[in-house]
């Protein structure tokens, strides 16, 4: 290929990027038209029992990531402590870790973790909560994360979370008093799946046992089988298989705010 024809086949991939790109995020922009972006969450609590990791888990948010960005929504990742999260499942044969990993903004953005006090929840339509076990530490009856999924919920926004993510939401009252889970339908990981792995031995509670306590009206898929419940804008995944159809459902759901 000669010089010029490469600058000419250089300026028609620039191009066509450029274009799968705006198509991408004209997709997504909610019913209001404007171009929604997500707060995803994840744990800054690194152990569970003496010697393991806990963290958040690594597909459940390089999953549905992709997924966002496939669709041309924009995301910031958070943390209650900011900076490098600890993770676990960290494997470059997934596909969605792979994908995550290769790029550097991306590790770059997860290193640089939002410290979520410093967080302004006025700028997302959408607020995400990842899985792993660190969140039945950090993320249960944590009063910040609570006040971020409020404000993103009373504006009309999409509360959503993953299978150990739901800890997050024990305990939390919208501004009238109103417990925002009592009488939902949602999922999470379950007791079954917890004790499969002999970590129920490991961890301060049973999240599937909390969540049925506040009254939730809980959901579940056969033993590490995928699962996605959708209860209006509030949206679950029971465990890391659900994690993709878990960020379509969140896409699905952006797409559809009203005006």
């Amino acid at each position: 290929m000669t010089s010029l024809n490469r600058r000419f086949a250089m300026k028609a991939l620039a191009a066509a990027a450029t274009l799968a790109s705006v198509h991408g995020a004209a997709n997504a922009r909610t019913a209001n038209g404007q171009a929604p972006r997500i707060l995803i969450v994840v744990s800054s609590h690194d152990r569970k029992g003496k010697d393991l990791v806990a963290g958040f888990w690594f597909p459940e948010l390089t999953h549905p990531a992709k997924v966002f960005a496939e669709a041309g929504i924009a995301f910031d990742i958070a943390s209650p402590q900011g900076g490098m999260p600890p993770f676990d499942g960290f494997d470059l044969k997934d596909e969605g870790n792979s994908w995550f990993w290769i790029q550097p903004t991306l590790r770059n953005q997860l290193a640089h973790s939002l410290k979520l006090a410093d967080v302004d929840p006025t700028r997302y339509d959408a607020v995400m909560l990842v899985g792993g076990h660190g969140p039945m530490w950090d993320f249960a009856r944590n009063s910040r994360l609570h006040t971020v999924v409020r404000s993103v919920y009373e504006r009309g926004g999409i509360v959503s979370a993953v299978c150990h993510g739901p800890a997050g939401l024990l305990g939390l009252k919208l501004s009238d008093g109103t417990p925002l889970i009592a009488g939902r339908k949602l999922t999470a990981f379950t007791n079954e799946e917890e004790v499969s792995r002999q970590y129920d031995k490991l961890i301060p509670f049973e999240l599937e046992t909390a969540l049925r306590a506040e009254n939730a009206a809980f959901e579940e898929a056969l033993i590490f089988q995928s699962r996605v419940v959708v209860d209006g804008r509030l949206i679950t995944g029971q465990n890391p298989a659900s994690a993709k159809p878990f960020g379509e459902a969140v896409v699905a759901a952006l797409k559809a705010l009203p005006a």
